[in-house]
């Protein structure tokens, strides 16, 4: 009988890994998400409906949505402009610069919030010369988009560096000496290339900032149907004991998040794409 060759792997064999990552992934993801959605199942269509469209859950909903897309949409533009201005110069502080990026993730939300509170009061750093022109950050709708894109932007910023970095600055130098101005080579050479990376950036930030709690309810206020966000409603529901309420809305948000799951997930294998290609 001819024997079968076994490669030798530092790990176990396919079957027993395999066991282990179902089991992690049930524990971990599958199980706690599956009892949300069989929680909200005691409720009746016509209850659930009810509570996930309440006009203080479609108020957090706008809230929520509303600012976690215009943190976004603040963190692909300035986050491009952070992770240019990191691959293409050489200043004193780059390193440390570098760094700063990713503080958002190193840091406990809650600190974040306090701190940006602080700044952004009408007696703040940033808020008192806001105050005098009439804007108000600190506890407004405001407050609560400057604290999704503090937490965002991290995400635009190392999903475009990479790009940036493999792209060849000889591309460029070609493209100006057949006479392309700085425009069309941004928009005919550069941006084909990096667009795929900074729409997954761009979902990222968005998908992180729907689900930010800490950050936000400190320097929002906390008033319903004004500075509401959706998590924070739904931490409320649980204080008053509606447990199905707030897997009701949990659903929806949960919903979203798978939503947005497949997006990155597609998106991400588009930027693969792109770089076998150029590759």
């Amino acid at each position: 009988m001819a024997k079968r060759l076994k490669e030798h792997s530092v790990l176990p064999g396919f079957g027993l890994t395999m066991g282990f990552s179902l089991l992690y992934l049930c524990l971990i993801v599958l199980i706690p998400l599956s009892a949300t959605v069989l929680r909200s199942s005691t409720l009746s269509w016509s209850q659930f409906w009810t509570i996930v469209t309440d006009p203080r859950a479609l108020a957090s909903y706008r809230l929520t949505f509303g600012a976690s897309f215009l943190a976004a949409v603040v963190n692909l533009v300035f986050g491009f402009l952070v992770a240019w201005v990191l691959v293409r110069y050489r200043f004193p502080g780059r390193r440390l610069v570098d760094g700063l990026v990713d503080l958002p993730f190193a840091l406990p939300t809650a600190v974040a919030g306090i701190a940006l509170t602080a700044i952004y009061s009408e007696k703040g750093w940033m808020g008192a010369p806001l105050a005098a022109l009439g804007i108000k950050a600190a506890y407004t709708p405001l407050g609560v988009v400057i604290a999704l894109t503090f937490i965002g932007l991290p995400f635009v910023v190392r999903t475009v560096q990479p790009v940036l970095e493999d792209l060849d600055r000889e591309v460029e130098e070609a493209s100006a000496s057949l006479g392309a101005s700085r425009w069309t080579t941004f928009h005919r050479v550069i941006l084909p290339v990096v667009l795929p990376a900074a729409i997954t950036g761009f979902t990222l930030s968005f998908s992180r900032a729907i689900g930010e709690y800490g950050s936000i309810i400190f320097i929002s206020g906390n008033m319903p149907m004004k500075t509401e966000i959706t998590p924070l409603l739904i931490v409320t529901k649980l204080e008053q004991y509606d447990y199905a309420g707030a897997t009701a809305i949990a659903v929806v948000m949960l919903g979203v998040s798978f939503a947005m799951l497949l997006v990155i997930n597609t998106l991400q294998r588009m930027t693969g794409q792109k770089r076998a290609v150029r590759g």
